[in-house]
This record gives structure tokens, C-alpha cells and sequence, in this order.
């Protein structure tokens, strides 16, 4: 089962490492939860756009998009 290689693995962790571990591992789920609660709705911003958003970019910002 995998979660018994995961737990192998853990073994082979120096101590001093797993306190690092143990925080990458608790907030990839805290996440992943995370994930299903929020739906992101694509377009909506929060707060307001100026007039500024709208004006064209001087061409040489354009360019160096290109």
C-alpha cells in the first residue's frame, strides 16, 4: 500500500529535518481542502480599477512583450 512506503520513507528523514516536513505536509492538505471549499470565479476582481487599467502601454512596454 502506498501509505506504507510513505511511512518507510519517513524513517530514512533525519530528525532535524522532520519539523520541516511535517509543515510542507500539513499545509499541502490544508490546501488541498482548501481547493474544494473556494471555487475561484474567473473574471472577478476585488476592489476597483482606475482609468489608468484601460490607457494603451507606451510601445516599448509593448515590445517587450513580444
Amino acid at each position: 500500500m502506498l501509505i506504507e512506503k510513505i511511512v518507510q520513507e519517513l524513517q530514512d528523514i533525519p530528525e532535524d529535518k522532520l519539523a520541516e516536513l511535517y509543515d510542507l505536509i500539513h499545509y499541502f492538505r490544508l490546501g488541498l481542502s482548501q481547493e474544494h471549499t473556494q471555487p475561484r470565479t474567473p473574471g472577478l476582481l476585488k476592489g476597483q480599477l482606475g482609468d489608468a487599467f484601460f490607457e494603451a502601454l507606451p510601445e516599448e512596454e509593448l515590445q517587450q512583450w513580444e
